[in-house]
């Protein structure tokens, strides 16, 4: 029974390890595989589902702190993970509830339970439900944090702009066009070629460059990412970046600071090669394609600098 079970655990790990060797591969090109930055009061905020993006991935890593609806700067509720609302809060509560019952009535913690076998199968049981759980949890956040915009469309904003294909059009499909600050297609045009410099900078490993375009918290993301390609012995070669189509998510200015959030799906080869030999150790000669929300932001009429990127 016990070989058997321990068969069944040797099995999900080894799922679990293909699953991320395949993540590896995903997480390439800058920003590539997460979602992170900061987009000022809206930064814990899905940003409106366009045409390019109908769905945006929530931010994974930030420096702003979230606050509670309808709130500002308050910290998040006391009471940690079992606090949570909802389903995953109620299984959480009833696994820890379960124990000690069994404790206080001399069974012990995993008393009742069939054995040291039947407990590496809770093990995984619970592990499931958490994962399922902490999906709910999310989409419940998401809904809870949408917030309302007002304000009418900007005619500007919903000009189809023609920029390597398709190009940037206006949000669709229940995004909302700038509403409280004008997008211009120069603007567009500066979204378009930081793309291109952005990705080239990570290529050559350049931080000075990437400096140039992002904020202090992306550089400080996109560099951990070098690193740990220099710790791999690896080096990201990014080339053939193409927009194919893009559209505006929203834009809004904030304590003197223009933020914008632009969906974009755009072209590109993406491979890791050997840092010693230039042999190719991942990724593919072969273009491919991807869809994520760049956000960007300036102060006082300044640079365009990107400040976020989320997954789709």
């Amino acid at each position: 029974m016990i070989g058997s079970t321990f068969r069944k655990l040797a099995a999900v790990l080894a799922v679990a390890l293909a699953l991320g060797m395949l993540t590896t591969t995903a997480d390439a090109r800058a920003g590539g595989g997460f979602s992170a930055g900061s987009r000022g009061s809206r930064t814990f905020s899905a940003p409106p589902s366009t045409s390019t993006a109908p769905s945006v991935s929530p931010m994974q890593r930030s420096v702003t702190q979230p606050t509670r609806p309808g709130t500002v700067g308050s910290a998040p509720a006391a009471g940690g993970f079992f606090s949570r609302p909802g389903l995953l809060g109620g299984l959480a509560a009833g696994f820890l509830g379960a124990g000690l019952f069994g404790m206080l009535f001399g069974h012990g913690l995993f008393g009742g339970l069939g054995g040291f076998a039947s407990f590496f199968g809770l093990i995984l049981q619970i592990g499931l439900v958490l994962i399922i759980g902490r999906f709910l949890w999310n989409m419940w956040q998401r809904r809870q944090q949408q917030p309302a915009y007002a304000g009418a469309p900007n005619a500007n904003a919903s000009m189809l702009h023609d920029l390597g294909g398709s190009g940037f059009g206006a949000a669709s499909g229940g995004g909302t066009p700038s509403a409280n600050i004008e997008i211009t297609p120069a603007d567009y045009d500066v979204f378009e070629r930081l793309l291109g410099e952005i990705q080239g900078a990570y290529s050559n490993e350049d931080l000075n460059g990437l400096r140039r375009h992002l904020t202090p918290e992306m550089v400080s993301y996109f560099s951990e990412q070098l690193s740990e390609n220099v710790s791999r012995g690896v080096v990201n070669k990014v080339s053939g970046v193409k927009l194919l189509q893009g559209d505006l998510a929203e834009a809004w200015r904030e304590n003197g600071v223009d933020y914008a959030s632009v969906a974009m799906r755009y072209a590109l080869v993406d491979r890791f090669l050997d840092r010693t030999s230039g042999r190719l150790v991942d990724g593919s000669e072969t273009p491919e394609e991807v869809t994520e929300v760049w956000t960007f932001m300036r102060a006082g009429g300044g640079r365009w600098l990107l400040s976020a990127i989320q997954q789709t």
